[in-house]
């Protein structure tokens, strides 16, 4: 028995010693890659001052603060040290876009969801994929799937089309390809396309069930001071709802509610937008 308890201590040891040479986890590194930006938020630093801070060594510091560097979160600077880099920047002024975005938008979204008694999205432009901001829910009994957080389609839901209404048809083309990829519904791009060159022109988006059986939806750009989008809302229900008399109808409610919230935010409706006309064959 004592010669079978020393070969499993014996394996144990091996595996442990295994883990350890392989280094921290990928969420251990995340930490402390997040460590080494709040410790030079604390100030600049020298590769030594930092390692000190966090309590690691000068290599493991090193490594982190070129990964970091790499991606634009930190800059060293000679004779100072690291510094917090452009990338937060950027981050931070996106961050208090979105947060301004909310909280102006959030009154305007719960009179037009009391007005309309269905759901109302608020939403911006992630990447290739349309984040959903807030949800105002409605008074009718529907269920819609969607929830703050989530990302969606741009190409196949009304408020993704809105965010894209001053995009140019190569990048339509390219995302439709895209969503095609991954949806489970098969859609023909010139009638896509043709529906989309109506939207631009009317301001406003379509949500025809193409993103979820059985829902409909208008929705409508938001622009910020120099005219460009920067969210969209939309209107969503239940497709006994929202026949076509019911969206056409609803148009001016979701626009003018966008314009408002637009308005909030510095555009002037008597400028030309400067996202039109930009749109490339």
């Amino acid at each position: 028995m004592r010669q079978g308890t020393s070969i499993r201590r014996d394996d144990a040891e091996q595996e442990n010693s295994a883990k350890a040479s392989r280094g921290p986890s990928g969420s251990q590194t995340l930490l402390r890659g997040l460590d080494v930006l709040e410790g030079v938020a604390e100030g600049p630093a020298s590769l030594g001052e930092l390692a000190t801070r966090l309590g690691l060594t000068r290599s493991t510091t090193h490594r982190l603060a070129n990964a970091l560097i790499e991606r634009r979160y930190l800059t060293l600077v000679p004779g100072r040290g690291y510094q917090l880099g452009p990338k937060l920047l950027e981050l931070g002024f996106q961050a208090q876009q979105q947060a301004d975005l909310v909280q102006i938008a959030r009154p305007r979204l719960e009179a037009l969801a009391e007005q309309t008694e269905d759901t109302v999205h608020l939403g911006v432009l992630d990447g290739d994929r349309a984040l959903y901001l807030d949800k105002i829910p409605g008074r009718r009994r529907i269920v819609i799937s969607s929830r703050v957080g989530d990302r969606h389609p741009l190409t196949s839901t009304g408020l993704g089309k809105a965010l894209l209404l001053d995009e140019g048809q190569q990048r339509w083309k390219a995302l439709f390809e895209g969503d095609q990829k991954t949806s489970s519904v098969h859609a023909d791009y010139a009638t896509w396309l043709e529906r989309m060159s109506g939207y631009v022109e009317a301001g406003r988006a379509y949500d025809l069930e193409e993103n979820e059986d059985q829902i409909r939806c208008v929705a409508a750009p938001i622009r910020d001071a120099s005219g460009n989008i920067l969210g969209a809302i939309s209107v969503s229900s239940a497709a006994q709802y929202m026949d076509d008399e019911r969206m056409e109808s609803l148009t001016h409610d979701v626009v003018a509610t966008a314009n408002t919230i637009s308005g909030e935010l510095g555009w002037n409706p008597d400028a030309a937008p400067a996202g039109r006309g930009r749109r490339q064959k």
